[in-house]
């Protein structure tokens, strides 16, 4: 029993979220949240449909940023049920670029060295969609698993990678536990910020990993999509946008440190964060380096939310203005390329078939043939 914001309660701190509308911060629990930007309705980014799907009513649901006043988290305050967004026909391949699948075996060659990962350690990637990441670790011999809820699991054990077909929660972590023993790595990369039952899930990394062993996660970061006007990256799947000062204060409820931070490029800036289970690491200079750079920016101030709102609504008149002038000139304007985000600034900004008649997507993906 504690008191919180002057209330005698029983405080349940599992960060399991219910689906639907959220009405207190998903990590420190306060009531107290502010809006920043309300985008309309959007239905799920990545359920495109077919033709005949075209003739019927389609699912919608709310989708606004809002703010924490408390702890100064950014989140949506609406939460789709999982297997709504991670829906089994999921047309999403991690491997469908040569850059993105390089980037992400890349991972490999950097932590096998860096963790001193030996052939009996284990690799665990929650989310590993079509397994490329723990490819690379399994070129170097080390044992790997896969948790994937889509049938894109499929194509993971197809290319040799063992893959669980579920969602990682804390249950499939004891059921791992007993199969392959425990985890010197668990991997979460562009999927920690996705995860509604979080409470669930970190429970079950802290229980998978070995004395030591290290969780590394990756998400859109904050500090570029306040910088760059990334409001598209705002859909139902990320449910929360991490500043170091957020993903330490998560981290701390489940006894794992965050120790380490890389800035990368991926996905338009992400952040890499290592957390460990246990204190043997120190501080790096980079995770204390980019804290006084966020205090300096004051990314966590709801000020900056105020511009970064200002700054979306000037971009999108700007780019309807663009549109409509080429529309004008009688010339035609195209789309290259379908990523989920891509759904957000289409909806928000109220583009459709008479401003994009098309979008081109390359042969191997699975979107062909949909529609937004």
């Amino acid at each position: 029993q504690k008191t919180l914001f002057g209330k005698r309660i029983f405080l349940n701190m599992t960060h399991d979220l219910e689906n639907g509308q959220i009405v207190r911060c998903q990590i420190c629990l306060s009531p107290d949240l502010k809006l920043v930007l309300d985008l309309g309705f959007h239905a799920p980014c990545d359920s495109l449909l077919t033709a005949e799907q075209l003739k019927e009513p389609e699912k919608t649901y709310p989708l606004r940023l809002v703010y924490c006043k408390n702890c100064s988290l950014s989140q949506i305050d609406y939460i789709v049920p999982p297997e709504v967004l991670f829906h089994k026909e999921y047309p999403y391949l991690s491997g469908i670029t040569e850059t993105l699948k390089n980037n992400l075996m890349s991972i490999s060659d950097k932590l096998v060295d860096r963790l001193n990962l030996k052939p009996n350690d284990l690799v665990i990637d929650i989310g590993s969609n079509d397994g490329t990441i723990l490819q690379g670790f399994k070129n170097k011999g080390i044992r790997v698993l896969g948790v994937e809820p889509t049938n894109i699991a499929n194509v993971a054990t197809q290319n040799g990678i063992d893959t669980i077909n579920e969602f990682f929660n804390e249950e499939v972590s004891l059921k791992i536990q007993y199969s392959y023993g425990k985890a010197s790595l668990i991997i979460g990369a562009n999927v920690f910020a996705h995860v509604a039952r979080l409470g669930s899930v970190l429970r079950g990394i802290n229980f998978l990993l070995e004395e030591n062993g290290i969780f590394l996660n990756e998400s859109h970061y904050l500090m570029d999509i306040l910088d760059t006007v990334q409001y598209d990256s705002i859909y139902h799947e990320h449910l929360r946008f991490y500043s170091i000062k957020s993903m330490k204060r998560l981290m701390q409820y489940y006894k794992l440190n965050v120790y380490d931070v890389e800035k990368i490029p991926n996905y338009g800036g992400s952040i890499r964060c290592y957390s460990q289970k246990g204190t043997s690491h120190c501080e790096t200079d980079e995770l204390k380096r980019l804290e006084t750079l966020e205090t300096t920016l004051n990314i966590n101030d709801f000020q900056s939310f105020e511009i970064f709102k200002n700054r979306t609504e000037q971009s999108k008149i700007e780019l309807m203005t663009i549109l409509y002038n080429i529309k004008r000139e009688q010339k035609t304007i195209v789309g290259i390329g379908s990523p989920g985000r891509s759904n957000t600034l289409l909806n928000y900004c109220g583009i459709d078939t008479s401003l994009l008649p098309y979008i081109a997507e390359q042969s191997t993906c699975l979107k062909l043939g949909l529609y937004s």
